[in-house]
């Protein structure tokens, strides 16, 4: 059987238990040596660049995962110039672990739809494996709609790689506005995380 990694791409804007919550269980459910966390400098799909600035957000990251042996994170979409497609990013890690190595890119079931304007999405497709985390209580996504884009061979492939990921109800969004109004975030963020926040004065302004 190959070795596995799993690549988890975003903005982490910040980094929430969320984050690496499903992380977690994706690599158990894959069998996955390694999920490499990986902040996007900024997505094309986005209209607005994260709020905290790259270094501050690599930093989080780190924080977030330092206790965690199986996670590890990446610069390399900060160090490109934007825009960075998911595709180069693929390729480069396919090139440092080689052949034997099986990559998995790691997606948010919310985020199916927007893969349609994704950079090269058939290449990407064929490319790795792309494997969409979806909440343990509900439904694995429909693909079927996809088949006149991708064809039939692609879609069976996101089909057989579904992942089911515990129901963790937070967002980087919903964070930003606690930080701003200075409520309680403890039960969102891991306390390095929350105290590097609290300690720079990060979100605390639109």
């Amino acid at each position: 059987m190959k070795r596995k990694i799993a690549l988890f791409g975003g903005s982490f804007d910040p980094i929430h238990l969320g984050h690496t919550g499903v992380a977690r269980a994706a690599a158990e459910y894959l069998k996955a040596e390694s999920v490499i966390f990986i902040p996007a400098k900024c997505s094309p799909l986005k209209g607005c660049p994260p709020r905290a600035s790259d270094d501050d957000r690599l930093r989080m990251i780190e924080l977030a995962t330092a206790n965690d042996n199986v996670f590890a994170v990446s610069d390399c979409e900060l160090r490109r110039p934007a825009p960075s497609y998911t595709l180069d990013t693929v390729h480069q890690f396919q090139a440092e672990y080689g052949p034997e190595v099986s990559v998995h890119w790691l997606l948010g079931a919310d985020s199916v739809d927007d893969l349609v304007h994704w950079h090269c999405i058939g290449q990407l497709l064929d490319a790795c494996i792309l494997s969409v985390m979806f909440r343990g209580r509900y439904e694995a996504p429909a693909f079927e709609k996809y088949v006149p884009l991708w064809g039939p061979e692609r879609v069976e492939k996101l089909r057989q790689n579904v992942v089911p990921t515990p129901e963790i109800d937070i967002s980087s969004t919903e964070i930003r506005e606690c930080l701003r109004r200075r409520a309680d975030v403890s039960e969102m963020l891991a306390p390095e995380v929350e105290s590097y926040i609290r300690q720079r004065g990060l979100y605390e302004r639109d």
